[in-house]
């Protein structure tokens, strides 16, 4: 009989007790795959940012509009190789719960600062000539079952036009998305022309400006001379990179990374101790049948390996499971969280750090175990009645 046959042989001892900790170790990892893809789509947006991408906003709180006339003098700053700017319309659609997550921006510099975003032949350019076109990701597009040709009607909780209408209309002329899974199309944009002529108030000002400089290098110089610029005026600035803006505004929400992280690792403790004192428990009920094997020739490193070869097993068997179980969940619900959370996948990353963490897994649980089975002595187990 070979070492994997005296191991299987083992694990079968008690069935119901192998079960019991794969289906422990299975609710572990199954945990770890959702969060974790949860976490990596959370993260999209920092993790996606262009190196050479700046955001600069009011420095009271980005909610705070700036002037327009801004703009132009930041693309005259040196080291300024594009300047763009967006303003929050936060629309929905016939009613307040279908929200469209939608901006107005200065359409030909916007497209020019976004080269990841990518249209359908005759799209691109449609938008940049149809004054009320509204281009439309392909999530928003496929929630609502919108076309190109549609005409949209958006209201604002926020914006009212001259005359105090709430409903915008809109002309679907393109729809598009992002030359990466993880870029999302969530959302939807217009043109600001269009939305300065029309609004009632707050005319001539912008939420914020989008800034692609000539060298990530200069990030922070350059961001420090659009912020002197501003220094002393009514609308003072803050620029950062967009992986640090995003970040922080992520953070408005709370630090969902330490909630998934305490998640994760609460439920693995628990199940590290469960499964630890059962493999103990399992070793010391065979203390006689290790010490005939050991009478019977088997060295103790050969019994070692065959005790932590049956954790990790384990691990692995139950990790794999709950893997896929993972995998069939985030598959699910990943289409149905695209307009919120677009790119919520397993990602191969995931699932390497998961395999990783079901062999230390198996190990961590089997080596006492293993190594109280290693120092069995043949005459006190024996001598036992």
């Amino acid at each position: 009989m070979n070492n994997f046959s005296l191991v299987l042989s083992n694990l079968g001892r008690k069935k119901l007790r192998t079960a019991l900790l794969i289906i422990s170790i299975l609710i572990a990892f199954l945990i770890f795959g959702v969060l974790g893809a949860f976490f990596k789509a959370w993260n999209a947006g920092t993790e996606m940012a262009a190196a050479d991408r700046l955001i600069s906003v009011n420095k009271i709180n980005f909610t705070v509009s700036m002037p327009i006339a801004y703009i132009n003098k930041v693309r005259s700053t040196e080291g300024v190789k594009i300047a763009t700017h967006a303003s929050w319309f936060g629309g929905y659609y016939q009613q307040p719960r279908n929200f469209v997550q939608t901006f107005a921006v200065d359409a030909p510099s916007y497209l020019e600062a976004f080269p990841e975003l990518i249209f359908a032949d005759g799209q691109r350019e449609a938008f940049l000539s149809t004054r009320n076109c509204l281009a439309v990701g392909a999530d928003i597009a496929k929630q609502y079952q919108w076309k190109v040709g549609d005409n949209i009607p958006l209201k604002s909780n926020i914006w009212r036009k001259v005359g105090g209408s709430d409903a915008w209309e809109f002309s679907v002329c393109a729809i598009f998305d992002g030359n990466e899974e993880n870029i999302g199309a969530n959302y939807a944009f217009f043109h600001y022309d269009y939305f300065n002529e029309s609004k009632s108030f707050a005319k001539d000002m912008i939420g914020w400006m989008v800034i692609t400089s000539d060298n990530p290098a200069n990030n922070d110089l350059i961001a420090k001379r659009i912020d002197e610029m501003f220094a002393n005026s009514f609308a003072e600035t803050e620029t950062s990179s967009e992986a640090a803006f995003n970040k922080a505004f992520l953070a408005q929400v709370g630090n969902i990374s330490l909630i998934l992280t305490l998640i994760i690792g609460a439920s693995f403790m628990t199940i590290l101790v469960i499964v630890g004192t059962t493999m103990v428990m399992a070793i010391t009920e065979r203390t006689k049948e290790i010490a005939v094997m050991k009478t019977l020739g088997f060295q103790t490193g050969r019994i070692f390996s065959l005790v932590l070869a049956e954790s990790i097993i384990i691990s692995l068997f139950g990790g794999l499971l709950g893997l896929g179980l993972a995998y069939l969940a985030v598959s699910a619900i990943g289409p149905m969280m695209a307009t919120a959370m677009p790119g919520m996948s397993m990602s191969l990353q995931i699932v390497l750090i998961a395999i990783g963490l079901m062999i230390a897994f198996g190990f961590v649980t089997g080596f006492l175990p293993a190594l109280k089975a290693m120092n069995v002595k043949i005459v006190d187990a024996l001598g036992k009645s």
